[in-house]
């Protein structure tokens, strides 16, 4: 089954309505997506499979979510066009220096963070299970280091941890050093 199995879509002047069955309805200000650079090809099939990064706003908050890519100027393209963002979900694992195209490395996704002028990032794909042969706590590791440098906070919930975008106040536990 494809996804327009389970979700339903309308334009509801200049408002876009997500229904996802089982989850409610989302109301958003305008949910925008933009190509990232991350590109698939099979030579099995021939297919060709571009994934997108999305920028997600409303009243009173803007969201980027980059999808899976590889470290590019559109990071600072799309900063520059629909940027400052209170949160950037950023890729950060699966990476390996023989896939530039394909997945960042930790670093990248810290100086990601600032070229699409994200207010905090929060490192996504690295927590669940590892693909690449990095050690599983690697990358969050490394992408908090370069964000220190860089002077970008970087969010890090548990699992399943509720966040509130524009929280100042809450601090996050680096839950990952004891496993």
């Amino acid at each position: 089954m494809s996804l327009s199995n389970y979700t339903k879509r309308a334009v509801l002047g200049g408002l876009i309505s997500l229904s996802i069955i089982g989850l409610g309805t989302y109301m958003l200000g305008s949910l925008s997506g933009y190509e990232a650079k991350e590109l698939i090809k099979s030579s099995l099939t021939g297919l060709n499979t571009s994934w997108s990064s999305w920028v997600i706003t409303s009243e009173n908050e803007n969201i980027y979510f980059s999808g899976d890519s590889g470290y590019a100027p559109h990071f600072k393209e799309i900063g520059e066009k629909y940027g400052p963002f209170n949160l950037a979900l950023m890729e950060c694992g699966q990476y390996n220096l023989m896939w530039p195209d394909i997945h960042m490395m930790p670093e990248e996704t810290a100086q990601a963070g600032i070229d699409v002028r994200a207010n905090k990032i929060m490192p996504i794909h690295w927590a669940g299970f590892k693909l690449a042969l990095h050690d599983w706590k690697d990358p969050i590791v490394r992408v908090k280091a370069k964000a220190d440098e860089l002077n970008i906070e970087v969010i890090t919930p548990q699992i399943g941890q509720e966040i509130i975008i524009k929280d100042s106040v809450t601090t996050y536990l680096n839950w990952w050093k004891d496993l």
